[in-house]
């Protein structure tokens, strides 16, 4: 259980929020970029309780564009409401680089920076005094990701979402009702799955969360049936340049030794194996305090991802714009005792990413954490929270954080971070799952031909 205090200190990230100033100082996700319509890319944004507006700058007009502007990476994302009279700018339009207001015609650059008012004199310089807020943008594999801290953004770290070519990725998002750290919390909590995603009856077609239905090799099992069996796992957690490095150890015999690795990518996001050849990289990121979006880069190592077929399974999910899940709270998360019979343990269909929703959003808006009571199979979770608190205090006082890089050197030595489900001897499991690891990356087409250095 954390203390009141500590609670708060790790839930709320509004602006000028000890957790809100931290989490402003990585790059986060804010849109995908398939949600920017070529018709009307301009949106109206919603992070950390911040309203703000993301538009693609207009090529055709980038030349007009100030020079300090010119660093946004094709995007603007300024803040919502017009200095003059607070006037909506999502519904602006698009002029000479930047977001024109429909009211008195003022026109701010990607930049924030007001470059035109109509009305003005010819010779006024009110326009040179005025400037709303603005945060630099980048597009990467499907997200557009924005940095909303003070100060030059990091740069990138080398993570194999980013680095993968974007033919072998797939990128969604989704709105849950709950804090964000419920969300991050429930990924990495590896002793979940042997309860959670477990199917009673035969899984009859091919959905989101299929790797649960993939025999895991050498074993003869689907992987929701061997974490089903052995609903015991040992759990390791060990400290890692990205964050933390999760280990679910199951022993399936004397001899033979299920593994497997999720980390912590810190602050807001994790990486999990995804069945035979994949994995992903989710982002949870806070909308206001209660609700928050979570942003997935998956990514094959062996084969082009077959993007339409991702995307239709998603979308059948989600109603848009706000890819709010069809399944929510509103109807009980789709529950269906008959199912929960015969096909599936939480009788809530049988995408699984549906499961995880219910469980964090359950606990409520914000989860009382003075009232629950942890095991020794939630040390991933304490140890999330200890690595959170010291880091809070770590950044108010200047001091270096987890998964923050200060130049280019450190982002290219974060690289990986390695996530696997395999078999290994019961002995000598942690050389065999590098060696796992290894050869798999040798036989990408692009992740390279030894495990990262940095991660040996």
């Amino acid at each position: 259980m954390l203390r009141r205090e500590d609670n708060e200190r790790v839930t709320r990230t509004g602006p000028g929020t000890p957790l809100g100033q931290l989490m402003r100082a990585y790059w986060q996700p804010v849109a995908l970029v398939s949600e920017m319509s070529d018709e009307r890319p301009v949106k109206a944004i919603r992070i950390m309780s911040e309203d703000l507006v993301l538009f693609r700058r207009d090529d055709a007009d980038d030349a007009n564009a100030t020079e300090e502007a010119a660093g946004t990476g094709g995007w603007g994302l300024v803040g919502r409401y017009c200095a003059h009279r607070g006037v909506d700018l999502s519904f602006g339009r698009r002029e000479n680089g930047g977001l024109r207001c429909l009211y008195h015609g003022w026109l701010y650059g990607p930049d924030g920076r007001c470059l035109e008012q109509p009305a003005e004199p010819e010779h006024s310089n009110f326009a040179a005094k005025v400037r709303i807020p603005s945060y630099p943008c980048v597009e990467r594999n499907g997200i557009v990701f924005a940095y909303l801290g003070t100060g030059d953004p990091p740069p990138f770290p080398a993570y194999d979402c980013f680095r993968a070519p974007e033919e072998y990725t797939f990128a969604f998002k989704g709105w849950w009702e709950c804090n964000w750290l419920q969300g991050v919390e429930g990924g990495i909590d590896p002793s979940h799955v042997s309860f959670l995603h477990r199917f009673v009856g035969e899984d009859p077609r091919e959905v989101y969360g299929q790797q649960f239905s993939e025999e895991v090799e050498g074993t003869g099992k689907k992987l929701s049936e061997l974490v089903g069996d052995s609903f015991r796992p040992d759990i390791e957690v060990e400290s890692a340049e990205h964050g933390l490095r999760v280990f679910a150890l199951r022993d399936l015999t004397d001899d033979v030794r299920h593994v497997r690795i999720t980390n912590l990518v810190f602050p807001n996001a994790f990486v999990v194996p995804f069945g035979n050849g994949k994995a992903f990289c989710q982002w949870h990121v806070p909308i206001d305090d209660e609700n928050h979006y979570w942003f997935m880069i998956l990514y094959d190592f062996e084969e082009v991802t077959d993007q339409e077929t991702l995307l239709a399974q998603r979308l059948a999910e989600v109603s848009l714009p706000d890819y709010r899940p069809l399944r929510n709270r509103t109807n009980d998360w789709g529950f269906d005792p008959a199912e929960q019979r015969e096909l599936t343990y939480t009788g809530m269909g049988l995408d699984i990413n549906v499961h995880d929703q219910w469980a964090v959003e359950s606990m409520g808006p914000v989860q009382d954490r003075t009232v629950e009571r942890l095991g020794v199979s939630d040390r991933a979770v304490t140890a999330n929270r200890r690595l959170l608190l010291k880091a809070i205090t770590s950044f108010e006082s200047g001091n270096p954080v987890p998964g923050l890089p200060l130049d280019t050197r450190e982002a290219e030595e974060l690289t990986g971070p390695l996530a696997i489900d395999t078999i290994t001897p019961a002995d000598g499991w942690e050389q065999a799952w590098r060696l796992r690891e290894s050869e798999r990356r040798a036989r990408s087409p692009w992740a390279g031909r030894e495990v990262p250095r940095a991660q040996r």
